[in-house]
Order: C-alpha cells, then sequence, then structure tokens
C-alpha cells in the first residue's frame, strides 16, 4: 500500500509542456493528507492557446503577475522537504504521470535547472489495471468518483491532484 507520496498535477497554456501555467500538490503521509499547495505560474512560452484556455479557464489575465517556475519550485521542494523524513524517496503520483512528468522535465530544461530524477507513479496505469473494464472510461473524474471522490472543479489543478491523491490512496 502507498502510505507517502506527492500528487501533483499541472495545467498548461499552450503545447508546450514547459508552458504549465498552474499546479496543484497534495502531500501524503502515512495515509493521510496532511497539506496541499497551489499557485499559478507565468508561463513559458507566454502564450494562451484556445484549446487549453477552453479545458482550464486561464488566460495571461491570470498568470501575467505570477511567479515563475523556479520560484513556484523552490516553495514546492521546501514543502516537500518539511513533510517527509527522506523527501528524496518520495514519489510523485499523477493521473497520466507522462504528461506531468513530461512537463516537469521540460519545464526544468527550459529554466536549466538540474532535475532530481523524481520517482513517477500513475493512478491512469494502475486504475486500468484495478478496474478491468469495469468503468466506461479511465478519465480522472471517472476514477475519482469510481474511488468515493467528488471532483468538483476538473482541471484545476488542485482539484485534480486531490483527485487524484484519493484514487492513490484507493488503489495502489
Amino acid at each position: 500500500m502507498l502510505n507517502d507520496f506527492v500528487a501533483i498535477d499541472f495545467e498548461t497554456a499552450n503545447q508546450h509542456l514547459s508552458s504549465v501555467c498552474s499546479v496543484g500538490v497534495v502531500l501524503v503521509r502515512d495515509g493521510e493528507v496532511v497539506d496541499s499547495y497551489y499557485s499559478l505560474i507565468h508561463p513559458e512560452p507566454e502564450y494562451y492557446s484556445f484549446w487549453n484556455r477552453r479545458i482550464h479557464g486561464l488566460s495571461s489575465r491570470d498568470t501575467c503577475n505570477s511567479p515563475v517556475f523556479p520560484t513556484v519550485w523552490a516553495e514546492v521542494e521546501r514543502l516537500i522537504a518539511a513533510t517527509y523524513e527522506h523527501p528524496a524517496a518520495v514519489p510523485l503520483v499523477a493521473h497520466n504521470a507522462r504528461f506531468d512528468e513530461g512537463c516537469l522535465r521540460s519545464v526544468f530544461r527550459v529554466y536549466q535547472m538540474d532535475y532530481p530524477d523524481y520517482i513517477f507513479l500513475d493512478t491512469l496505469a494502475a486504475a486500468r489495471r484495478h478496474f478491468r473494464r469495469t468503468l466506461p472510461n479511465c478519465k480522472l473524474h471517472t476514477v475519482a468518483a469510481a474511488c468515493g471522490f467528488d471532483l468538483r472543479n476538473h482541471h484545476h489543478a488542485l482539484a485534480d491532484a486531490e483527485a487524484c491523491a484519493a484514487i492513490a490512496l484507493a488503489i495502489m
């Protein structure tokens, strides 16, 4: 059973994985949610596509005065370090981890930051194994509902990270 992890979700401004415009983080310790964090982020590159705005509702007006990624990530790292005895060993959990890990790697590259080889676990893959075609799909809101979590604000990074944490606690 997965007891200690950090659920994470990114939203992006455009088709570039580095264009993270918000992040939601939920810290789980000993099987309990102990803290959470949300921030808007000034994206790089700095423009919003119609499709991305349509999904999450964010625009340049929302993020024009927001901190850049390195500032936000320093806060996330401080929070993780303050919560876990061995922060480097705590996995990051995401629904469709390939996307969120890709965002993290890309934005680290854009800002020329050293990537610490985070361990990522995927609730989407876990849901596909666990539910084995008993659900109509394995989208975040569908799996969250099957795990008893009411995802009311889908595509808000913190709400999605909370749903991901609930899924991980239920099936991983």
